[in-house]
C-alpha cells in the first residue's frame, strides 16, 4: 500500500509539473509539442513489450488521439487567457466530472445517493474557482479543455478495458504525441517545434516522461491498491496545481483557489467511495 500511495502522488505531482511548464513556456504550442514528441519516444519500449493494440481498440486510439489534439489546443488557450491556479483545476477537475457522468450514461457505471452528493460536490468546488473579475474567455477556454478531458478519458477507459493497461497506455501516450505534432506542423509551427527543442532538449525530455509517466506510474499502482484508492490520490493534483499557481508563480487569487481545489478533490474523493 505504500508503495502505491507513493506512487499516486507522484503520478499527480508530474501531471501538474507538466503542466505548469506549458503554462511558464514563452511559445506554448511549440513546447508541447516538443514534450510530448519526448513523451512518445521514451514509452517506445514498453509499447513493444506490451503488444500493439488490435481490433476495435484501434478506434478508441484513433478517437483519442484526435480528441488529444483539440484537448492540447484548449489547454494551451485556457492557460494562454487565465491564471494557473483557476485554469488546471477547472481543467483537471471539470474533466474527472465529465468523465464519471459520461462512465453513468455511457458506460454503465452505477448511480445512487453518495454520487450525486458527491458530484454536487465538485461542481461547488469548481464554480468558486471563478471570482467575478475572472474573464469570460478563460471560463470559457477551461471548461473546453474539461469536456475534451473528459472525452478522452471516457475513450481511453473503454480501449483500457479491452487491450490492458500497459498496451493500451503506451500506444496512446505514442498516438497523441504523434498526432499533436502533426498538427502543428500542418500549421506552419514545425520550425518553432525544432527551435524549442534545440533551446531546451533536456527540459523536453523530463516534461515528456513527466507527461507519460503520470499516466503509466498510475497502471502500476494499480496493480499494489484499490483501483479507488489511487484514483483518489490522484485527484490530489487539483490541489498541487493551484498550490503552484500560489507559490511559485504568485497569482493573485491562488490562495482561495487552493481551498476550492480541495473541495473538488473531496467531491472526487465522495465519488470514488460511493462506487461498489
Amino acid at each position: 500500500m505504500l508503495l502505491a500511495t507513493i506512487l499516486a502522488l507522484s503520478s499527480a505531482a508530474l501531471h501538474a509539473g507538466w503542466n505548469l511548464r506549458v503554462k511558464r513556456s514563452a511559445d506554448r504550442l511549440s513546447g508541447t509539442a516538443a514534450q510530448f514528441a519526448c513523451g512518445s519516444i521514451v514509452v517506445l519500449p514498453i509499447f513493444v513489450i506490451a503488444g500493439p493494440p488490435t481490433g476495435i481498440v484501434l478506434l478508441y486510439l484513433g478517437l483519442s488521439s484526435m480528441v488529444h489534439v483539440v484537448y492540447l489546443t484548449a489547454l494551451i488557450r485556457s492557460y494562454e487567457s487565465g491564471d494557473f491556479s483557476m485554469a488546471y483545476p477547472l481543467a483537471r477537475g471539470g474533466g474527472a466530472l465529465v468523465a464519471a457522468l459520461g462512465g453513468i450514461a455511457l458506460l454503465g457505471d452505477d448511480m445512487n445517493l453518495l454520487a450525486v452528493i458527491a458530484i454536487a460536490v465538485v461542481a461547488g468546488g469548481l464554480m468558486s474557482l471563478v471570482r467575478p473579475s475572472t474573464p469570460a474567455r478563460a471560463i470559457g477556454w477551461g471548461a473546453l479543455t474539461a469536456a475534451f478531458i473528459g472525452t478522452y478519458t471516457l475513450l481511453d477507459s473503454a480501449g483500457a478495458r479491452e487491450a490492458g493497461g500497459f498496451s493500451y497506455g503506451s500506444a496512446i501516450c505514442i498516438t497523441a504525441g504523434l498526432s499533436f505534432n502533426l498538427a502543428v506542423f500542418a500549421v506552419g509551427r514545425g520550425d518553432g517545434v525544432v527551435a524549442a527543442f534545440r533551446e531546451d532538449a533536456r527540459g523536453h525530455v523530463i516534461a515528456g516522461i513527466c507527461a507519460s509517466g503520470a499516466y503509466l506510474l498510475v497502471l502500476v499502482a494499480v496493480n499494489h491498491a484499490p483501483v479507488g484508492y489511487v484514483a483518489t490520490l490522484r485527484e490530489s493534483s487539483v490541489v498541487l496545481g493551484a498550490a503552484a499557481g500560489w507559490w511559485l508563480l504568485k497569482e493573485r487569487l491562488a490562495l482561495p483557489r487552493v481551498a476550492s481545489s480541495a473541495v473538488v478533490a473531496l467531491g472526487m474523493v465522495i465519488l470514488i467511495a460511493a462506487r461498489p
